[in-house]
């Protein structure tokens, strides 16, 4: 087992779905509290990843990251090093990559919450900010705990967005699935079965909790 690249795979998985749930959290609830083309529009650029091959979102992410471009020159400069080929840089699209993942089970879980308790609060003098964390985010917990298991799983597993951006550096970039893919590669069939096995039983520990938690609630499952 390269522990190199399991440490580096748990590292990316934690620091994404931390970020994410930072993101996801705000922009969940800005569009489950309403409707119109904004929202649809940006409801339609947070699924993408979920039918965009993660090959096309890596190369693109690749060009507009590298140094022929002003936000990719940009970045060199405050970084001191290109955000490609690096850990940041696998972050970045990590974070892009599992965004659906987080998003789209608080927005189912953030529509459950009875809107009549939103308003008595809000009669009653709470501010939207008070209202939200004493009522929206607690009757939400359930949501919360499946946009980070499936952000965390997600990440995890990923491959085509970590090899276009992130190539396969030995403890820079290498993750799990990189390693499993060159063992493939070589042939290495004993060590790849040991690989995809813990890839496998990590992503049946992570989901089945799930499923066993409240397998009815439509907060427990991605939207």
């Amino acid at each position: 087992m390269d522990l190199q690249a399991l440490w580096l795979t748990l590292r990316l998985a934690l620091t994404t779905t931390a970020l994410l749930l930072l993101i996801a959290i705000p922009v969940a609830w800005w569009i489950a509290s309403g409707n119109g083309a904004l929202r649809a529009l940006v409801q339609t650029a947070v699924a993408l990843p979920l039918v965009l091959p993660p090959t096309v979102l890596g190369y693109y992410l690749l060009v507009l990251l590298g140094p022929l471009t002003a936000p990719g020159r940009a970045l060199t400069r405050i970084l001191g090093h290109p955000l490609a080929f690096s850990f940041e840089g696998l972050l970045v699209g990590s974070v892009l990559y599992s965004l659906p993942f987080a998003v789209q089970p608080l927005v189912a879980g953030f529509r459950t919450v009875p809107r009549n308790l939103l308003e008595t609060a809000a009669t009653l003098g709470a501010s939207p900010y008070r209202v939200f964390r004493t009522i929206t985010l607690p009757l939400a917990v359930p949501s919360l705990v499946t946009a980070a298991v499936l952000a965390f799983t997600h990440t995890v597993g990923e491959f085509g967005v970590v090899l276009m951006l992130g190539g396969n550096i030995p403890g820079a970039t290498r993750t799990l699935s990189i390693v499993l893919y060159d063992q493939v590669q070589d042939f290495n069939y004993a060590a790849a079965d040991r690989t995809a096995a813990l890839l496998l039983v990590f992503s049946i520990v992570a989901l089945v909790p799930l499923y066993l938690r409240r397998p009815n609630d439509p907060r427990s499952v991605i939207a």
